[in-house]
C-alpha cells in the first residue's frame, strides 16, 4: 500500500467520523501540536507552541458562545469524548480558560468525570468535596468552587464519588446542584466520560444546553462514534458540534482541504 494511498484513506476516515454526525453547528480540525509537523513542533519554543493551541481553543470559544444564531447561545455546555483519550478533559479545561479571558461574566468550570476525574490535576487544586461533596452537603454550590487566582474563573473538582455512581447520576440532588450552578455562573463547562462507553454524558446532557462531541483523529471508530450520536439523540440531548482532535497534516493542509 503506498503512502499516497494511506493519506487518502485517512483523510476519508475522518471526513466519515464526521459525516457521522450528519454535519453538526461546529465542526473543527483542531488542537495540540499533533496537528504540526514534526519539524515544527520541535522548531516551536513552548510560548510560540502555546499560541498555536490557544488559538484553536479561542475559535472553539466564539463559535460556542459568540457566534450562534438568533442570540441562542448556550450558556451550560457539556464535553465528552467518543472513546476514552479522545482529549476532551483536555479541551473543556483549555476551553474554559479562554473563556474566562474572553467573555463578559463568570466562567466555572466542573469536573463531572465521575469515572476517572483529572481536572483537578489540571487546575492544580486537590480533588475533595467538590461536585460529589455538593450533592451529601449543605450550603451555596459556590462554597465546593475554587476560584482560580484573581480571575473570574471557577472549578469544581469531581471529589470522591463512592461505588454507586449510577445512582449519584440519577438523584435529584446532583440535579438541583447543577441547576444552582447555571444560575450562579453566567457559563459553565462540564467534562464527563466518554459517551461512547457510558451514558453519563446521556444523563448529565439532558441538564446542559448541548453537548460539544470529542472524536479522536487516527483513533476513534466509526461504530464508536455513531453509537455515542445515537445514545446522545435518544436521550434528546442536542449535539453542538464535534471536535476532530490531535489530526495530523502529512500532506500540506491546503491540499488536504481539496481532498
Amino acid at each position: 500500500m503506498s503512502k499516497n494511498f494511506e493519506v487518502l484513506q485517512r483523510a476519508q476516515r475522518d471526513h466519515e467520523l464526521l459525516g457521522t454526525l450528519e454535519r453538526p453547528g461546529i465542526s473543527l480540525v483542531t488542537f495540540a501540536e499533533d496537528r504540526l509537523p514534526p519539524l515544527t513542533r520541535a522548531l516551536l519554543a513552548g510560548p510560540e507552541l502555546d499560541a498555536v493551541v490557544r488559538d484553536e481553543v479561542d475559535k472553539l470559544v466564539e463559535r460556542l458562545f459568540l457566534l450562534s444564531p438568533n442570540g441562542s447561545s448556550p450558556h451550560v455546555v457539556l464535553f465528552t469524548g467518543v472513546e476514552q483519550g479522545d482529549g476532551s478533559s483536555w479541551i473543556c479545561a483549555h476551553a474554559g480558560e479562554i473563556a474566562a479571558a474572553k467573555l463578559a461574566g463568570s466562567v466555572c468550570v466542573v469536573d463531572a468525570n465521575l469515572r476517572s476525574p483529572t481536572l483537578h490535576d489540571c487546575f492544580g487544586v486537590p480533588n475533595d468535596g467538590g461536585l460529589s461533596g455538593a450533592t451529601v452537603e449543605r450550603g451555596p454550590v459556590r462554597d465546593f468552587a475554587h476560584r482560580l487566582g484573581n480571575t473570574n474563573l471557577w472549578f469544581v473538582p469531581c471529589g470522591t464519588s463512592g461505588s454507586d455512581i449510577v445512582r449519584l447520576l440519577s438523584s435529584d440532588r446532583l440535579r438541583a446542584r447543577l441547576a444552582e450552578l447555571r444560575t450562579e455562573f453566567d457559563y459553565v463547562l462540564v467534562d464527563s466520560p466518554s459517551a461512547g462507553v457510558y451514558n453519563d454524558a446521556a444523563i448529565l446532557g439532558q441538564l446542559a444546553d448541548g453537548v460539544v462531541l470529542v472524536i479522536g483523529a487516527n483513533s476513534a471508530r466509526r461504530e464508536m462514534a455513531l453509537r455515542a450520536k445515537e445514545g446522545l439523540a435518544a436521550a434528546k440531548v442536542r449535539v453542538l458540534g464535534a471536535v476532530l482532535n490531535r489530526r495530523t497534516f502529512p500532506i500540506p493542509e491546503a491540499l488536504y482541504d481539496r481532498i
